[in-house]
């Protein structure tokens, strides 16, 4: 027992010596805090007043909470702006000051159900109460297979289909890239430039939004091509002639509707030459599904608005309302691959699970339906908005998957940033677009109130222009 008090006592000789003693004092207090909240405080929240600003932003706590992040955080984790949120209900967020803000972006479209939602976070308190952790790659979890049998029948793909569960929508991409030329014996996948398909070694070699997302990381992974999103000869005249023998191709992934490229839809009928090219060569077509799918668009995948059915579909964001869940879902005949493998230790966790479970009924249940009205809602207002603000260039979406285009990328970061000293959170995507991706639940007179305040936010920046 007293082993351990020397090494106690040391550690507080250190702290006393140390000139940075205190610093951890803000992390204990918060702690502290947290602890002792009451689970009940997001009662309201859902339906109240918002935005509704009662302190400068940041505010002074937001400021603490800033400072003691510098000093303890990776510098790579690309902030948007000083947002610090303490807690959240539907489509409301109060920060840590008692400001509150509409939120339009969903914690990046993945709080689906909203924060919070009752039958979510039951579902989570429930399953945690039974078991929390048992690993489903070695062991039989019942929620597993609960989950994977739904994923199998709201998916799209008609045949039926086997599914792989992984802890976020990057490990899905990876997980497909593995099967793919697993199942095919090919070693070449082609992705489109503009897309984003994570951060980890696989899906950084297929991203292609953004120069720095593979800046000194590389060689990236070998045997991955590029083709433009919406081009309709270049895989073919230039790919397929130039560069590779369709015949060693694994998989095209493509994002039915680019996300952080843009949220840009597709021309008519291109995903349909993609399923053609595809059929012809022996192509697996991978939709990555990541952010445009779970009801976003208003059908339950965004690529069912194009009549094309993909072989396999990737999940993730949405898919548990902010619990960490992903999901690699294929065709039945694809899944050749032998014992071990793949695997995760933690993909498919009980606590996620249940949380997917309780998600997946609740846009079932009608927030599917709620997006594409409310979206619609939010479309064509901001296309009457664009009609009085030249500085808005186009308005392009379905359902609450809505890109909004600008002259360049400052205008786009201005108009962000003056969104959010409003009380609007909101993202960019691409080069010079916004995104408004709001929680499913997001209702029509928050839509309304969303469109008068992003008005003003483009007035301000149009007028300093």
């Amino acid at each position: 027992m007293t082993e351990g008090l020397g090494a106690q006592a040391a550690s507080a000789e250190r702290r006393e010596r140390s000139p940075q003693a205190t610093e951890g004092l803000g992390a204990h207090a918060a702690s502290v805090e947290r602890r002792e909240r009451s689970p009940q405080t997001t009662k309201g929240l859902a339906a109240a007043e918002a935005p509704r600003l009662v302190t400068e932003l940041p505010g002074p706590k937001a400021r603490e909470v800033l400072e003691r992040d510098a000093r303890t955080t990776s510098p790579s984790l690309p902030r948007a702006y000083p947002f610090v949120p303490a807690r959240g209900a539907g489509s409301v967020l109060e920060d840590v000051d008692g400001n509150r803000f509409l939120d339009l972006n969903a914690g990046i479209a993945v709080t689906s159900t909203g924060h919070c939602h009752p039958r979510v976070v039951e579902a989570i308190q429930r399953q945690a109460a039974e078991l929390i952790h048992y690993s489903a790659s070695d062991f039989y979890l019942p929620i597993y297979s609960d989950v994977c049998e739904v994923l199998d029948r709201i998916s799209p793909i008609a045949e039926p289909a086997k599914v792989f569960l992984t802890n976020s929508g990057t490990e899905a991409v990876e997980a497909a890239i593995k099967l793919s030329r697993s199942t095919t014996g090919r070693q070449y996948v082609i992705a489109m430039y503009g897309s984003f398909h994570g951060r980890s070694y696989g899906s950084v070699s297929l991203t292609a939004s953004k120069a720095r997302y593979r800046a000194n990381f590389g060689p990236m992974l070998p045997g991955v091509l590029h083709s433009f999103f919406g081009d309709f000869k270049f895989i073919d005249d230039v790919l397929f002639k130039r560069m590779v023998s369709p015949s060693e191709v694994a998989a095209i992934v493509v994002e039915p509707i680019l996300g952080e490229g843009g949220y840009v839809l597709p021309p008519e009928g291109w995903l349909g030459y993609l399923r053609e090219l595809c059929d012809r060569h022996g192509i697996l077509l991978v939709a990555d599904e990541v952010q445009s799918g779970m009801g976003r668009t208003g059908t339950m995948w965004a690529i069912e608005n194009f009549g094309v059915e993909p072989d396999i579909v990737l999940a993730g964001k949405g898919i548990a309302s902010g619990m960490p869940l992903g999901a690699m879902i294929a065709r039945a005949d694809l899944m050749t691959w032998e014992i071990g493998a793949h695997g995760s230790t933690y993909a498919g966790n009980p606590l996620s699970c249940a949380a997917a479970l309780a998600t997946i009924e609740l846009i079932e249940d009608g927030l599917m339906t709620n997006a594409l009205e409310v979206g619609r809602v939010l479309i064509d207002g901001l296309r009457d908005l664009r009609d009085r603000h030249e500085i808005v260039e186009g308005v392009r979406g379905l359902g609450l998957m809505i890109g909004i285009g600008f002259p360049d990328h400052d205008a786009m970061v201005a108009v962000e940033e003056a969104a959010f000293g409003r009380g609007l959170l909101m993202l960019g995507a691409g080069d010079d677009a916004i995104r408004m991706s709001p929680p499913l639940v997001f209702r029509e007179d928050q839509a309304r109130t969303a469109l008068s305040v992003f008005e003003e936010a483009v007035a301000e920046v149009e007028t300093g222009r």
